[in-house]
């Protein structure tokens, strides 16, 4: 018999044991509640208040050994996993008849008393057991556990299960997401919600995925980004604003890309990019305090020290560094195409200018090295539509990427609150759309309408939490701290 004949049959058992419980009066689905007052980590933990007890817990039964008139149970609740110990003469034989049928999955609820045994197990003398829910799957193999990635994201419920620190990855992540929460409310920050569904995907150069509203008859895009409404915020009066929540990218996948996102944006009134590095390095410096007790992280056998202050230097000093190539002191835009190909080997394109060159340039060669916390500062003005310049460069703008670990982690600038600097940007991104740039900003008339009504001064971020999220729970892929990641269906 093959192992799929062999797996067929032992699912055809487990329906068949479930149509002698129905035909005998005992259907599990029937039961609707069961009153469970304990959980096994307090068992656990507080044994000398518990020993003697009563207790009603419930669980999966993760293994069952035993033979005869004594039989030991594992099972397993949201908290951790305690021993069941079933006597027939305690339980009466009915019922330990039925017990012994219990397969691997099932999930009961037992009544009983604390004790530990001669082994030193603490364990529940179980007095009363009833089935909650008949398994009709079979878990995987206990020693061997699930361990295909792709099959433990489709099947989160089962990674859960039989990988239970997975959860412990989950719970972290609740703190962490809590921590965020917490810093900014300490600091006077509003928690806000912006619309999903816009007419304009704005706010980063990204794709979007578009749907159609059927009673508007219009095609409508998911958010790359709630900036300009947080924007609009501040021109309302709103002195400093946050959210945080999903966003939506319909580009390519990777372990630190999939299409759907958490991210944090803020903004706040009267500060500028400055302010922004601050408040940066304080909140994933809590957020990891909070999780972790420590802002020393080691992520995939490096340390990393999350401690403020970071590093912060220019980007184009850092292209200066690494490749000898000084791109704003040359003569002309030919002479930095021509360095950027011939000697560097970067593939320009003819649309690109200076900017585009030096933003190449340290994708390239910059990034790989940028392990520990740093700021790169003053990206150039065409790569970034949204940011304040430089008044002393204006070729470049008062803007700043977090990176930690080769990752970009946090994006944040002095905002661009110049509504006619705002619009020529706005009309050079459609030059650049309709040149096949698709992550090109749209135009947003509406949002150049708010900067004309007056935007103050404002310093505006952006953090990836899940990667921070990866870094902090030394997590491997971003599939590993979203808990249902977006897979292709697997028929396909």
């Amino acid at each position: 018999m093959s192992d799929l004949e062999n797996l067929n049959e032992l699912r055809k058992i487990r329906r068949e044991k479930l149509k002698k419980l129905i035909d005998d009066g005992r259907n599990p689905y029937k039961i609707e509640k069961y009153d469970v007052t304990d959980n096994s980590k307090e068992i656990h933990d507080k044994f000398e208040d518990y020993e003697g007890k009563s207790v009603s817990c419930a669980g999966r039964i993760m293994s069952k050994r035993g033979q005869g008139k004594v039989g030991f149970y594992d099972i397993q609740d949201s908290t951790g996993t305690i021993q069941l110990f079933a006597k027939q003469n305690l339980l009466g034989d009915e019922e330990y008849e039925y017990l012994k049928t219990y397969d691997i999955g099932d999930i009961i609820g037992v009544k009983g008393e604390v004790f530990k045994t001669k082994r030193g197990e603490i364990s529940i003398r179980a007095k009363e057991i009833t089935l909650l829910t008949k398994s009709l799957q079979l878990l995987p193999e206990k020693y061997h556990g699930l361990k295909d990635p792709d099959l433990r994201y489709r099947q989160r419920y089962t990674d859960l299960i039989v990988n239970p620190e997975v959860k412990d990855t989950f719970i972290k992540r609740n703190k962490i997401i809590r921590a965020v929460r917490e810093y900014l409310d300490e600091r006077g920050y509003l928690e806000v919600e912006t619309p999903i569904l816009n007419t304009i995907a704005g706010g980063a150069s990204a794709n979007p995925f578009v749907t159609h509203h059927n009673t508007l008859d219009i095609d409508m895009y998911m958010r790359i980004a709630n900036e300009l409404f947080l924007k609009r915020l501040i021109v309302g009066g709103f002195d400093a604003v946050y959210e945080m929540g999903k966003m939506f990218r319909n580009e390519g996948m990777s372990i630190k890309h999939n299409p759907e996102y958490t991210a944090m944006e803020l903004y706040k009134a009267y500060a500028d990019y400055n302010d922004m590095m601050d408040v940066t390095e304080g909140l994933i410096a809590y957020m990891a305090k909070k999780a972790l007790g420590t802002t020393k992280i080691n992520y995939q056998g490096t340390e990393i020290d999350l401690t403020p202050p970071w590093k912060r230097v220019s980007m184009h000093e850092l292209v200066e560094e690494e490749t000898g190539v000084d791109f704003y002191g040359l003569e002309s835009l030919e002479e930095a195409k021509k360095i950027a190909k011939d000697k560097l080997n970067l593939k320009v394109e003819d649309s690109m200018k200076i900017g585009h060159i030096v933003n190449l340039a340290f994708e390239e060669f910059c990034e790989k090295d940028l392990i520990q916390p740093t700021f790169v500062l003053h990206h150039p003005v065409e790569v970034s539509p949204l940011a304040k310049r430089n008044p002393d460069d204006p070729r470049i703008t008062n803007r700043f990427e977090a990176f930690i670990n080769t990752w970009e982690v946090a994006n944040a600038f002095s905002e661009l609150n110049d509504p006619i600097d705002q619009r020529e940007r706005f009309d050079e991104q459609l030059k650049q759309r309709e040149a096949g740039d698709d992550e090109a900003h749209m135009m947003d008339t509406d949002f150049v309408n708010a900067l004309e009504v007056g935007l103050p001064p404002t310093g505006g971020l952006g953090i990836g939490i899940d990667r921070v999220i990866m870094l902090i729970t030394d997590s491997p892929s971003i599939r590993d701290v979203i808990l249902f990641p977006t897979m292709k269906p697997i028929e396909e």
